[in-house]
């Protein structure tokens, strides 16, 4: 499995952006794929995942980011709304096969792309 993470930059607080994750053919019928963040403490926490159509979210997150698949173009993206300062992170896509009680684990996520820089200025 291949993921390739693209879209970040420099927001505004309050702002949107759209990060984008291209996986490979087929990803879709046999994994969960999910956005993590890198945060400045140098923990992976989880954003975001999809499985079969279905969405999970952080708390921290919820109401203003939406993740969603375009099964045609083999992408999952990120879109993320009203931005804080809080949420400047190196954004990461994964790919697993969580147990539904793992699915926020980095460690159920077997797949990983490379990250994309958010930066969210106050």
């Amino acid at each position: 499995v291949q993921l390739q993470a693209s879209g970040g930059g420099l927001v505004q607080a309050g702002g949107s952006l759209r990060v984008s994750c291209a996986v490979s053919a087929g990803t879709f019928n046999r994994y969960t794929v999910g956005w993590f963040r890198l945060v400045p403490r140098n923990e992976r926490e989880f954003v975001a995942a999809i499985r079969w159509g279905n969405t999970y979210y952080a708390d921290s997150v919820k109401g203003r980011f939406t993740i969603s698949r375009d099964i045609a173009k083999n992408t999952v993206d990120l879109q993320m709304n009203s931005l804080k300062p809080e949420d400047t992170a190196v954004y990461y896509c994964a790919a697993g096969s969580p147990i539904t009680s793992s699915l926020r684990q980095k460690a159920a996520y077997n797949y990983w792309g490379q990250g994309t820089l958010v930066t969210v200025s106050s």
